[in-house]
Protein backbone atom coordinates (compact mmCIF):
# COMPACT_ATOMS: atom_id res chain seq x y z
CA UNK A 1 0.00 0.00 0.00
CA UNK A 2 2.97 2.60 0.46
CA UNK A 3 4.72 1.74 -2.64
CA UNK A 4 1.45 2.59 -3.88
CA UNK A 5 1.04 5.95 -2.32
CA UNK A 6 4.31 6.55 -3.19
CA UNK A 7 4.07 5.88 -7.07
CA UNK A 8 1.09 7.47 -7.23
CA UNK A 9 2.75 10.96 -5.13
CA UNK A 10 5.67 10.61 -8.23
CA UNK A 11 3.36 10.81 -10.63
CA UNK A 12 1.55 13.70 -9.53
CA UNK A 13 4.93 15.69 -8.41
CA UNK A 14 6.59 14.92 -12.20
CA UNK A 15 7.15 17.80 -14.42
CA UNK A 16 5.19 15.60 -16.87
CA UNK A 17 2.17 15.33 -15.07
CA UNK A 18 2.49 19.16 -14.02
CA UNK A 19 2.63 20.65 -17.79
CA UNK A 20 -0.08 18.04 -18.51
CA UNK A 21 -2.35 19.73 -15.86
CA UNK A 22 -1.45 23.21 -16.73
CA UNK A 23 -2.65 22.34 -20.14
CA UNK A 24 -5.97 20.35 -19.57
CA UNK A 25 -6.85 23.27 -17.32
CA UNK A 26 -6.14 26.24 -19.82
CA UNK A 27 -7.91 24.12 -22.68
CA UNK A 28 -10.59 23.96 -19.77
CA UNK A 29 -10.70 27.61 -19.67
CA UNK A 30 -10.43 29.08 -22.91
CA UNK A 31 -13.71 26.34 -23.91
CA UNK A 32 -15.58 28.42 -20.99
CA UNK A 33 -18.00 30.92 -21.86
CA UNK A 34 -15.48 33.73 -20.97
CA UNK A 35 -14.03 36.58 -23.00
CA UNK A 36 -10.26 36.83 -23.32
CA UNK A 37 -10.53 40.42 -21.35
CA UNK A 38 -12.67 38.52 -18.83
CA UNK A 39 -9.50 35.50 -18.83
CA UNK A 40 -7.01 38.34 -18.56
CA UNK A 41 -8.62 39.85 -15.36
CA UNK A 42 -9.06 36.54 -13.69
CA UNK A 43 -5.58 34.93 -14.43
CA UNK A 44 -4.69 37.01 -11.37
CA UNK A 45 -6.24 35.00 -9.43
CA UNK A 46 -4.71 31.95 -10.30
CA UNK A 47 -0.87 34.05 -9.51
CA UNK A 48 -2.73 34.39 -6.42
CA UNK A 49 -4.27 30.85 -5.40
CA UNK A 50 -0.08 29.89 -6.23
CA UNK A 51 0.88 32.36 -4.26
CA UNK A 52 -1.16 31.88 -1.03
CA UNK A 53 -0.86 28.13 -1.36
CA UNK A 54 3.37 27.96 -1.14
CA UNK A 55 2.88 31.11 1.54
CA UNK A 56 0.30 28.53 3.50
CA UNK A 57 1.38 24.98 3.59
CA UNK A 58 5.02 26.12 3.93
CA UNK A 59 4.39 28.03 7.30
CA UNK A 60 1.37 26.02 8.45
CA UNK A 61 -0.80 29.09 8.10
CA UNK A 62 -3.56 28.60 6.59
CA UNK A 63 -4.22 30.46 2.77
CA UNK A 64 -6.07 32.86 4.29
CA UNK A 65 -3.39 35.39 5.47
CA UNK A 66 -2.83 35.86 1.48
CA UNK A 67 -7.02 35.98 0.37
CA UNK A 68 -8.36 37.54 2.90
CA UNK A 69 -6.47 40.88 2.77
CA UNK A 70 -6.67 40.81 -1.08
CA UNK A 71 -10.81 39.94 -1.36
CA UNK A 72 -11.01 43.14 0.65
CA UNK A 73 -8.94 45.13 -1.70
CA UNK A 74 -11.72 44.00 -4.04
CA UNK A 75 -14.87 44.72 -2.31
CA UNK A 76 -15.89 40.94 -1.40
CA UNK A 77 -18.41 40.67 1.35
CA UNK A 78 -17.60 39.47 4.32
CA UNK A 79 -19.25 36.37 3.68
CA UNK A 80 -17.79 36.05 -0.13
CA UNK A 81 -14.05 36.76 1.49
CA UNK A 82 -14.52 33.82 4.05
CA UNK A 83 -16.49 31.61 1.95
CA UNK A 84 -13.85 31.81 -1.33
CA UNK A 85 -10.55 31.82 0.95
CA UNK A 86 -11.99 28.48 2.14
CA UNK A 87 -12.62 27.09 -0.83
CA UNK A 88 -9.49 28.06 -2.58
CA UNK A 89 -7.53 26.20 0.63
CA UNK A 90 -9.72 23.14 0.26
CA UNK A 91 -7.51 22.75 -2.94
CA UNK A 92 -3.79 23.85 -2.18
CA UNK A 93 -3.88 22.53 1.43
CA UNK A 94 -5.47 19.76 0.68
CA UNK A 95 -2.64 19.17 -2.15
CA UNK A 96 -0.30 20.54 0.70
CA UNK A 97 -1.58 17.82 3.45
CA UNK A 98 -1.29 14.85 0.85
CA UNK A 99 3.04 15.95 0.19
CA UNK A 100 3.26 16.04 3.78
CA UNK A 101 2.09 13.04 4.47
CA UNK A 102 4.05 11.40 1.70
CA UNK A 103 7.32 13.25 3.00
CA UNK A 104 6.21 11.56 6.59
CA UNK A 105 5.52 8.05 5.27
CA UNK A 106 8.32 7.97 3.14
CA UNK A 107 11.27 9.74 5.04
CA UNK A 108 10.34 10.62 8.85
CA UNK A 109 7.84 7.35 9.90
CA UNK A 110 10.88 5.95 12.33
CA UNK A 111 12.51 9.13 12.86
CA UNK A 112 12.53 10.15 16.94
CA UNK A 113 11.12 13.79 16.29
CA UNK A 114 8.12 13.00 14.69
CA UNK A 115 7.41 10.65 17.13
CA UNK A 116 4.40 12.69 18.03
CA UNK A 117 3.08 13.78 14.47
CA UNK A 118 0.24 11.76 14.24
CA UNK A 119 -1.49 12.21 17.82
CA UNK A 120 -0.81 16.13 17.51
CA UNK A 121 -2.70 15.85 14.37
CA UNK A 122 -5.49 13.65 15.55
CA UNK A 123 -6.35 16.50 19.06
CA UNK A 124 -5.75 19.06 17.34
CA UNK A 125 -8.28 17.96 14.43
CA UNK A 126 -10.78 16.91 16.74
CA UNK A 127 -11.13 19.83 18.56
CA UNK A 128 -10.57 21.97 15.93
CA UNK A 129 -13.84 20.49 14.58
CA UNK A 130 -15.66 20.70 17.46
CA UNK A 131 -14.68 24.73 17.63
CA UNK A 132 -15.45 25.14 14.37
CA UNK A 133 -19.25 23.35 13.87
CA UNK A 134 -20.08 25.40 17.74
CA UNK A 135 -19.44 28.63 15.67
CA UNK A 136 -21.59 27.65 12.91
CA UNK A 137 -24.28 26.26 15.03
CA UNK A 138 -24.97 28.46 17.87
CA UNK A 139 -24.11 31.28 15.10
CA UNK A 140 -21.75 33.34 16.92
CA UNK A 141 -20.46 36.25 15.73
CA UNK A 142 -17.11 37.79 15.12
CA UNK A 143 -16.43 39.89 18.15
CA UNK A 144 -15.25 42.91 15.71
CA UNK A 145 -15.88 43.13 11.81
CA UNK A 146 -13.62 40.72 9.30
CA UNK A 147 -10.78 43.73 8.73
CA UNK A 148 -10.31 44.95 11.91
CA UNK A 149 -9.92 41.31 13.35
CA UNK A 150 -7.99 39.68 10.69
CA UNK A 151 -5.52 42.94 10.90
CA UNK A 152 -4.89 42.60 15.00
CA UNK A 153 -4.90 38.59 14.59
CA UNK A 154 -1.52 39.14 12.14
CA UNK A 155 -0.20 41.87 14.16
CA UNK A 156 -0.07 39.64 17.18
CA UNK A 157 1.13 36.57 15.60
CA UNK A 158 3.28 38.83 13.58
CA UNK A 159 4.80 40.54 16.26
CA UNK A 160 4.71 37.51 18.93
CA UNK A 161 6.64 35.62 16.14
CA UNK A 162 9.55 37.95 15.91
CA UNK A 163 9.38 38.20 20.56
CA UNK A 164 9.68 34.66 19.86
CA UNK A 165 13.22 34.32 17.27
CA UNK A 166 14.84 37.02 19.61
CA UNK A 167 14.32 36.26 23.13
CA UNK A 168 14.18 32.34 23.22
CA UNK A 169 17.74 31.04 23.48
CA UNK A 170 18.57 27.89 20.99
CA UNK A 171 17.50 24.69 22.40
CA UNK A 172 17.82 21.22 21.79
CA UNK A 173 14.85 19.90 19.97
CA UNK A 174 11.91 17.75 21.58
CA UNK A 175 9.64 15.27 20.26
CA UNK A 176 8.18 13.68 23.54
CA UNK A 177 4.60 14.65 24.24
CA UNK A 178 3.59 15.24 27.69
CA UNK A 179 0.38 15.63 29.46
CA UNK A 180 0.32 19.48 29.68
CA UNK A 181 0.94 19.62 25.59
CA UNK A 182 -2.64 17.52 24.94
CA UNK A 183 -4.24 19.92 27.18
CA UNK A 184 -2.56 23.58 25.05
CA UNK A 185 -3.48 21.23 21.91
CA UNK A 186 -7.07 21.04 22.58
CA UNK A 187 -7.59 24.74 23.82
CA UNK A 188 -5.65 25.44 20.54
CA UNK A 189 -7.71 23.13 18.41
CA UNK A 190 -11.07 24.69 20.59
CA UNK A 191 -10.03 28.20 20.13
CA UNK A 192 -8.27 27.77 16.56
CA UNK A 193 -11.73 26.41 15.15
CA UNK A 194 -13.72 28.88 16.13
CA UNK A 195 -11.24 31.65 14.76
CA UNK A 196 -11.11 29.63 11.57
CA UNK A 197 -14.40 30.04 11.23
CA UNK A 198 -14.28 33.82 11.94
CA UNK A 199 -11.24 34.65 9.74
CA UNK A 200 -10.84 31.26 7.32
CA UNK A 201 -7.15 30.81 9.39
CA UNK A 202 -5.89 30.57 12.63
CA UNK A 203 -5.59 27.00 13.97
CA UNK A 204 -2.71 26.61 11.75
CA UNK A 205 -1.20 29.58 13.01
CA UNK A 206 -1.65 28.93 16.16
CA UNK A 207 -1.00 25.39 16.52
CA UNK A 208 2.75 26.24 14.16
CA UNK A 209 3.86 28.58 16.72
CA UNK A 210 2.95 26.70 19.81
CA UNK A 211 4.71 23.55 18.74
CA UNK A 212 7.92 25.73 17.72
CA UNK A 213 7.89 27.31 21.61
CA UNK A 214 7.85 24.11 22.71
CA UNK A 215 10.88 23.53 20.44
CA UNK A 216 9.22 20.42 17.94
CA UNK A 217 10.69 20.11 14.43
CA UNK A 218 10.38 23.28 12.64
CA UNK A 219 9.16 20.57 9.58
CA UNK A 220 6.94 18.59 11.64
CA UNK A 221 5.50 21.33 12.91
CA UNK A 222 4.49 22.74 9.61
CA UNK A 223 3.70 19.29 8.44
CA UNK A 224 1.25 19.26 11.12
CA UNK A 225 -0.31 22.33 10.91
CA UNK A 226 -0.78 22.29 7.17
CA UNK A 227 -2.70 19.00 7.40
CA UNK A 228 -4.76 20.14 10.91
CA UNK A 229 -6.09 23.01 8.72
CA UNK A 230 -6.64 20.67 5.32
CA UNK A 231 -9.28 18.98 7.47
CA UNK A 232 -10.40 22.03 8.99
CA UNK A 233 -11.13 23.94 5.95
CA UNK A 234 -12.72 20.90 4.55
CA UNK A 235 -15.03 20.75 7.30
CA UNK A 236 -15.90 24.84 6.97
CA UNK A 237 -16.71 24.90 2.78
CA UNK A 238 -20.11 22.45 3.99
CA UNK A 239 -21.41 25.48 6.20
CA UNK A 240 -20.50 28.37 3.85
CA UNK A 241 -20.43 27.25 0.18
CA UNK A 242 -23.55 29.12 -0.98
CA UNK A 243 -21.45 32.41 -0.54
CA UNK A 244 -18.40 31.25 -2.49
CA UNK A 245 -17.20 33.26 -5.24
CA UNK A 246 -16.95 30.38 -7.57
CA UNK A 247 -15.43 32.22 -10.61
CA UNK A 248 -12.51 33.46 -8.64
CA UNK A 249 -11.84 29.38 -7.43
CA UNK A 250 -12.00 28.04 -10.85
CA UNK A 251 -8.71 30.07 -11.52
CA UNK A 252 -7.17 30.11 -7.83
CA UNK A 253 -7.86 26.02 -7.13
CA UNK A 254 -5.39 25.03 -9.82
CA UNK A 255 -2.62 27.31 -8.62
CA UNK A 256 -3.47 26.50 -5.64
CA UNK A 257 -2.82 22.86 -5.75
CA UNK A 258 0.74 23.43 -7.53
CA UNK A 259 1.49 25.84 -4.93
CA UNK A 260 0.45 22.99 -2.36
CA UNK A 261 2.82 20.59 -3.81
CA UNK A 262 5.68 23.10 -4.48
CA UNK A 263 5.81 24.20 -0.68
CA UNK A 264 7.54 21.83 1.06
CA UNK A 265 10.71 22.13 -1.02
CA UNK A 266 10.96 25.44 -0.17
CA UNK A 267 10.33 24.33 3.56
CA UNK A 268 13.77 21.79 2.93
CA UNK A 269 15.96 25.00 1.95
CA UNK A 270 14.96 27.36 4.46
CA UNK A 271 16.31 27.68 8.23
CA UNK A 272 13.52 27.86 10.92
CA UNK A 273 14.59 31.19 11.84
CA UNK A 274 14.44 32.29 8.17
CA UNK A 275 11.27 30.56 7.86
CA UNK A 276 9.68 32.69 11.03
CA UNK A 277 10.92 35.54 10.01
CA UNK A 278 9.47 35.65 6.26
CA UNK A 279 5.76 34.02 8.26
CA UNK A 280 6.24 37.06 10.65
CA UNK A 281 7.12 39.85 8.10
CA UNK A 282 4.47 38.95 6.02
CA UNK A 283 1.78 38.84 8.91
CA UNK A 284 2.99 42.14 10.20
CA UNK A 285 2.78 43.83 6.65
CA UNK A 286 -0.94 42.70 6.39
CA UNK A 287 -1.99 44.09 9.86
CA UNK A 288 -0.23 47.72 9.22
CA UNK A 289 -1.93 47.38 5.25
CA UNK A 290 -5.01 46.13 6.91
CA UNK A 291 -5.52 49.21 9.71
CA UNK A 292 -4.12 52.12 7.36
Amino acid sequence: MADMTKQAFMRLSNPKFIMLFLILWVSLLLSSNHTLSQLADYIFFTFLGTLGAIFANSTGAGGGVVFIPMFTQLNFTEQQSIATSFAIQCFGMTAGAVTWWHHYRTEKTDLRLWQGFKRIICVTTIASIIGLNAVFFYQVNSPATLHTSFSWFSLLLGFFIVLTIYLLQPHRERSQLYYVDYIFLILIGLFGGAVTAWLSVGVGELLVIYLLLRHFDISMAVAAAVIVSAISVWTAIAQVNSDVYWQVVLFAGPGAVLGGIFAKTLVTHLSAIKLKLFFACWLLLSGVVGLI
